[in-house]
């Protein structure tokens, strides 16, 4: 953050009241919502959530030296007579800390890259940032820091002179794109695609669609939209009085340039990347030569392995559509048998077994070698996959115990699943077994 901001105005760009402490002093360097991060020159919002009130370690923040802290009017009242560090208090600490995040993009007056979609937000998004880097100071969504908490504190982690914020958008139910859309107002939208995820909160694809395209309601007339080219399901969505452009198979950026080099060869990867440079053209960057990506922990990385195993680690999230990719880049990738070690999709709603089923027929039809299903619903990709080497484990937990006995020299092994499963304990299992190969990415 480092802003030129004094005490009160932060309080003031926070929606709050000054209640203790200097309001000339200098503003916070940084932002957390993590008390335990809080130390000098840093400002501590005490959320309230599920299971903690943030509030409750306010004071410890501040004994422990932080700049101020961002409080509701439960836990002001006792820090009203604080002795050290500013104290500002606000009706809602989450609506604090996005008012404080709106103020410092608008401060910031940096270019903002928004990027949603029912899969490959996250790897499109770090392609967008590898596409800026060379020519403009960026900064992007870490990891998983894409919701009404995450959004705001990669915004206020932008320092001063940061010229394009890459900001990944992820919801759960209607109203969340368009809140995270308030607060971020972006230059440039783009929605990777539109499928069936969160259907067990949203009913049918068609409200995905309506969720998703909160992002081009809340565009200012001289932003960009990118969209596919082979999504009917946004097209009810498009606005007359902003530019679209469209990516993919009849769209107006159908080809990337010979001239751009990728780290990656998928069909999927690439189409992500005709979204990334249709929002980096925009921005009137015109990346050329090679892409240097560093795609977020658990999203595709391959990782080489002692034996010529080749793990591809993707098992932060599943779910149709992104597990036909990734199971098609698998068939294509391996030199030797392909292994699929598939957990379950979740929040598919009451068609949950028939995709999983499907899934099943997919592994088949692009003929991958063994199939290793985990969990109940997972199981049900068994009977359509029908080949001899199949493995239906009960958890993750199981699955890590047997991988090492399933996977065989030369093997290329795709390990994915919804988050909840936590198959990362898989890929971890079998690293410990075989340790990375010299040179370690595949």
């Amino acid at each position: 953050m480092n802003s030129t901001w004094n005490g009160a105005q932060v309080a003031e760009a926070a929606g709050g009241r000054l209640i203790a402490g200097d309001g000339e002093a200098d503003g916070p360097s940084s932002v957390v919502v993590d008390s335990r991060l809080a130390g000098p020159g840093v400002l501590f919002v005490g959320l309230l959530g599920e299971q903690v009130d943030g509030g409750e370690f306010a004071a410890g923040a501040l004994d422990n030296g932080a700049w101020g802290v961002i409080v509701d009017a439960r836990h002001a009242d006792q820090l009203r007579q604080a002795t050290r560090g500013v104290v500002i208090e606000v009706d809602d600490p989450l609506a604090a800390l996005a008012s404080l995040a709106s103020r410092w993009r608008s401060e910031l007056g940096c270019a903002v890259i928004a990027i949603t979609g029912s899969t490959g937000k996250t790897s499109t998004k770090d392609i967008v940032a590898g596409m800026l880097a060379p020519s403009r100071r960026t900064v992007a969504t870490f990891e998983n820091f894409n919701t009404e908490i995450g959004l705001p504190l990669t915004i206020l982690g932008a320092p001063a002179g940061t010229e394009v914020l890459v900001l990944e958008m992820a919801m759960r139910g209607p109203g969340q794109i368009a809140e995270l859309t308030r607060i971020a107002k972006p230059d440039v939208a783009v929605i990777t695609n539109v499928g069936p995820v969160h259907l067990e909160l949203l009913g049918s694809v068609e409200a995905v669609a309506e969720a998703k395209a909160e992002l081009i309601a809340g565009l200012s007339a001289d932003a960009v939209a990118i969209i596919p080219a082979d999504e009917p399901q946004l097209e009810p969505h498009i606005r007359s009085d902003i530019r679209t452009v469209r990516f993919g198979v009849g769209g107006e950026l159908s080809e990337l340039p010979s001239d751009l080099e990728l780290p990656f060869a998928s069909a999927h990867m690439r189409t992500n990347a005709l979204a990334a440079l249709a929002a980096v053209r925009a921005l009137g960057v015109e990346p050329t030569g090679l892409i240097e990506v560093e795609l977020s922990k658990l999203r595709g990385q391959r990782l080489l392995l002692e034996g010529g195993v080749v793990v591809i680690n993707d098992c932060y999230n599943a779910n149709p559509m992104s597990m036909r990719a990734a199971l098609d880049d698998l068939a294509e990738s391996a030199s030797g048998r392909s292994v699929a070690v598939l957990g379950e999709m979740r929040e598919l709603g009451p068609d949950e077994r028939r995709f999983h089923a499907e899934l099943g027929a997919h592994v088949r039809n692009v003929e991958v070698d063994v199939l290793v299903t985990i969990g109940e619903l997972a199981r049900s990709a068994g009977p359509t996959f029908g080949g001899e080497n199949l493995y239906a484990l009960n958890s993750a937990e199981e699955a890590a115990a047997q991988i090492a006995s399933i996977v065989q020299p030369g093997d290329t092994v795709l390990i994915k699943a919804s988050r909840g499963v936590g198959l990362e304990v898989v890929a971890e299992a079998l690293c410990e077994v075989l340790p990375a190969a010299a040179g370690g990415d595949a």
